[in-house]
């Protein structure tokens, strides 16, 4: 079992906060990860961009990372240059990229510990979200990407999903948000309806966290980490279920 290597984390925070203020991006990944143990666990990154994130858990004693980015296949982004770049500076052997999107991906027989989309779950199906509230093939679309992420999830495994509600106060009043003005705010669906088609899936114990700024560290999360200075200022959160776990044969037997 891979341990963490605290001069491993100094180097990944060197890389990760390289032209930003430093300390905001350690608070925010202690903030995205509280409460997990990556010790020897799996991790899947879905649309994981240039792997920042997938590093962090391999710094952190994960076993095996995957860090699915489709658009490395043919990109221009610069994504698959950063991302072995951080393998070079950081020695990190057990997190691996592909160009693959979460419909794309076969894993074997494999399945994970973990589970994150950062900010990609929109993504999965850009024209099945828009609609989802209401239209059934969009909501069948759905179901569809949710099976398979259940079917990709061992019992008991952690699913955390990052992304902006759909509602918030700039949007309502037909104003660019000044703090994510490209965002497209139709694009998006609030934590509460993901939770539910989730939970038909087969994950459970829904957490919703919602974001302050993290210059503003945990004060700002005390006083606006809620809903409704969520939905004055970004209307980031932070929503994190489980894999149902499958019920032993004992209990089974026990209820009948």
């Amino acid at each position: 079992m891979q341990r963490p290597d605290p001069n491993s984390f100094d180097r990944y925070f060197n890389i990760a906060e390289k032209g930003m203020a430093r300390g905001n991006h350690r608070f925010y990944v202690n903030y995205l990860f509280d409460g997990i143990d990556f010790k020897g666990k799996t991790m899947l990154d879905i649309g994981g961009g240039d792997g920042m994130l997938s590093f962090y858990a391999a710094c952190s004693g994960a076993e095996k990372v995957i860090c699915l980015e489709p658009e490395v296949a043919g990109s221009t982004t610069g994504v698959n240059a950063a991302f072995q770049r951080t393998i070079s500076l950081l020695g990190e052997k057990n997190v691996q990229l592909l160009p693959r999107r979460l419909q794309e991906y076969d894993p074997g027989d494999g399945t994970f510990d973990i589970l994150l989309l950062h900010a990609s779950i929109n993504h999965l199906d850009e024209d099945a979200c828009i609609g989802l509230a209401r239209d059934r093939e969009a909501q069948r679309s759905y179901d569809q990407l949710f099976g398979k992420l259940s079917s990709l999830a061992r019992p008991g495994a952690k699913l955390i999903i990052v992304d902006c509600a759909r509602r918030n106060l700039f949007g309502d009043l037909r104003l660019n948000n000044p703090f994510l003005p490209t965002i497209e705010w139709h694009k998006h669906q609030s934590p509460q309806l993901w939770a539910r088609h989730l939970a038909q899936a087969g994950f459970n114990n829904p957490i919703i966290r919602w974001h302050s700024f993290n210059t503003l560290r945990s004060a700002g999360r005390l006083l606006l980490g809620n809903s409704v200075a969520a939905y004055c200022l970004t209307s980031s959160f932070c929503l994190t279920m489980e894999k149902r776990r499958e019920a032993s044969a004992g209990s089974l037997a026990h209820a009948g």
